[in-house]
């Protein structure tokens, strides 16, 4: 019985039902409209006929498989938004359309410098994702495996802080971020990892955090004795153990926890973080702009370094420490080893003596008077 349109109670859309080589079908099309359900019915129909002779990889869309994808393997918010800016250039392309001209087409549809952005753009923000999708439509036989073009990328020197700047940028923030700084430096965790850890994944008594990957598996943390006094310094035991500061109606408080804005890198903590690094002498430029609508210039400091580059100096000062790759890898939670080679060498064994008593002692903790 071919499709046909049909309209349901407590329902303004109409909806195809009907059977087409044996499968059944009660859909809505989304619409009221007449005509563009008719239209609708057509192509739904003969994608039906398509998929029954020439199997799913015939007419599955890039949309479709990314629904099922996002259901399998979820993925970060961040992640998720460079998905929203696809859709609405991808969504209705069939997988097996997919290729480098299609890539390309992108560009200028989805970043703000077009084909003039950098290769780290484009890589972060359009093949891998695109890629993603792809493999695993591959993987079910929905396309052939992606074959794109090799996007160069400069690799620039890793940025790492040595012990007295790590210090020197502890004691210089804001006195709710310094227990974060310490944590991230002390066990290499990443920014994620430590804002969503909670007091019930700590074991003070064992000097261990239990921290969660975005793909639910979790990994057991040691907590060198720097990072256990700063914890155990904190005066609450409950709910999520790094917090914002937030504005209330009687003034500046500690907020539940951080949310999930979807920045990478850090930025959940962007004006904490470049407040502290200008008080502590770090390199960086200050960027000047005037905002829409406005007439008074602002300015705001621009570090060199971002958060991220904690977990970059935790590497550094590992190796400098213990000499052993694997266990760095095992460690910080690398799945592979040639990600870990780039920080050997990196810290001075001159160091090395600075390292251990920064993660025995660190920077001393404040006190409030009693």
């Amino acid at each position: 019985m071919p499709l046909k349109i049909v309209s349901v109670r407590k329902s303004q859309n109409l909806y195809l039902r009907g059977t087409v080589s044996g499968q059944s079908v009660f859909e809505s099309t989304g619409t009221s409209d007449k005509r563009i359900a008719e239209e609708i019915r057509r192509k739904r129909e003969a994608e039906l006929w398509q998929e029954t002779i020439y199997g799913k990889r015939a007419v599955i869309t890039f949309a479709e498989a990314l629904s099922s994808f996002l259901t399998a393997r979820p993925q970060s918010r961040a992640t998720i938004a460079y998905y929203q800016r696809l859709l609405p250039h991808l969504g209705m392309h069939r997988l097996s359309e997919i290729d480098q001209n299609v890539l390309e087409s992108l560009y200028p549809l989805v970043l703000r410098d077009g084909h003039d952005a950098s290769p780290a753009t484009k890589k972060r923000a359009i093949r891998t994702p695109v890629q993603a999708v792809l493999e695993f439509g591959a993987i079910r036989k929905w396309c052939d495996r992606p074959a794109f073009e090799v996007i160069p990328i400069i690799k620039r020197p890793r940025k790492f802080l040595r012990p007295e700047e790590a210090t020197r940028l502890v004691e210089a923030a804001a006195p709710h971020l310094q227990p974060l700084l310490v944590f991230l430096l002390a066990t290499g965790c990443r920014m994620s990892e430590a804002l969503d850890l909670e007091w019930r994944q700590v074991d003070l008594r064992g000097r261990r955090a239990v921290v969660w990957q975005k793909q639910a598996r979790e990994r057991h943390v040691d907590l060198p004795p720097v990072a256990y006094e700063w914890l155990s310094s904190l005066p609450y035991r409950d709910g999520y153990i790094f917090r914002p500061l937030v504005r209330t109606r009687y003034g500046m408080d500690l907020g539940k926890r951080y949310q999930d804005t979807g920045r990478q890198y850090g930025g959940q903590i962007k004006a904490g973080w470049s407040g502290a690094c200008h008080r502590a002498g770090l390199p960086g430029h200050v960027r000047e702009w005037v905002p829409r609508g406005q007439k008074t210039a602002r300015r705001f400091f621009v570090p060199d370094h971002t958060p991220h580059c904690l977990r970059h100096t935790w590497a550094t000062w590992h190796y400098c420490v213990h000499k052993d790759l694997l266990r760095l890898q095992a460690d910080g939670d690398w799945s592979e080893i040639k990600t870990v080679t780039g920080y050997a060498k990196l810290m001075p064994d001159a160091y090395r003596d600075e390292i251990v008593r920064w993660w025995s002692y660190g920077p001393e903790i404040p006190r409030s008077d009693p």
